[in-house]
């Protein structure tokens, strides 16, 4: 997954290989286990992973790159459900200049301004619409209607940005997932934090405005601290020299060490399902 044209910036080449289908009237793209796996044949039932996509949702082709890849790695199916009911929070066709910059300590306060008054503004009835609370329970609905229809033992989440943030807050209960990942992402509270009780794997930038520095401190010292209170979970938080918000599933492959950053990431989420999704 390389991009030949560095003007593309964070648009990752490739064809995708799985298909969009149909799960309760809603759309949602599935990269199928390989077929030598498809068939439930484990002795306690086959897993699969739900991907909760950021804000540009399932037209983005980089997350239905990344679910094949997932697929075929872990040897499941990965789902991407369409967590904005066909309206994506932001749109692909205008993602250069929706993007802040590639690197650390490049953003500028006119960048901002920018991304809030040209970007955000115009789009906010889209964003109302599918606010936290719809979005969630879209992805809820979802991962229950797969369970229930392909029996899996366990399904893994992964999240990026905007579906981090929703990774992180489905993660409160048993009731939907079984481990999660969550990529940069978008504002998720302390409380919400401290009440994660499924192992998190914690994808981090080294620059970003919305899982900024002290909390992403906080949020790792509150599992630190949860040793010693007998509710301890499996955890890591793994940060990214070099990395801005969004560098998990738009990198900008131009950079060396961005490039380097992705792959590590991708690397670091396959084997925290592995092993979680196994045990």
């Amino acid at each position: 997954m390389s991009s030949p044209d560095c003007d593309g910036g964070s648009i990752l080449a490739g064809k995708p290989t799985g298909s969009v289908v149909k799960v309760n009237g809603t759309d949602a793209y599935l990269a199928p286990a390989p077929p030598s796996n498809s068939a439930p044949s484990e002795p306690n039932g086959s897993v699969g992973v739900v991907l909760l996509s950021d804000a540009f949702g399932i037209p983005l082709v980089n997350t239905k790159l990344i679910a094949d890849k997932l697929a075929n790695e872990l040897q499941c199916d990965v789902w991407i459900p369409d967590l904005f009911d066909g309206a994506p929070l932001l749109r692909v066709e205008g993602m250069e200049t929706q993007l802040l910059p590639d690197r650390p300590g490049y953003s500028t306060f006119w960048d901002k301004f920018r991304l809030i008054a040209f970007v955000i503004l115009p789009r906010i009835g889209t964003i109302l619409r599918s606010r936290p609370s719809v979005s969630d329970f879209r992805a809820k609905q979802f991962i229950k209607a797969i369970r229930e229809d392909r029996r899996y033992r366990k399904v893994g989440g992964v999240g990026y940005s905007y579906g981090g943030a929703v990774a992180a807050r489905l993660a409160t209960t048993f009731d939907y997932l079984d481990t999660v990942v969550i990529c940069h992402p978008a504002p998720v509270s302390i409380k919400e934090i401290k009440g994660i009780k499924i192992p998190p794997s914690w994808v981090c930038a080294e620059e970003d405005d919305m899982f900024f520095k002290k909390k992403r401190m906080q949020a790792e010292a509150i599992f630190a601290n949860r040793k010693d209170s007998g509710d301890a979970i499996p955890y890591e938080f793994i940060d990214y020299k070099g990395t801005v918000h969004g560098f998990a599933c738009r990198p900008n492959l131009a950079f060396e060490d961005v490039k380097v950053a992705f792959e590590q990431s991708l690397e670091q989420t396959t084997a925290w399902l592995r092993k979680t999704l196994n045990e």
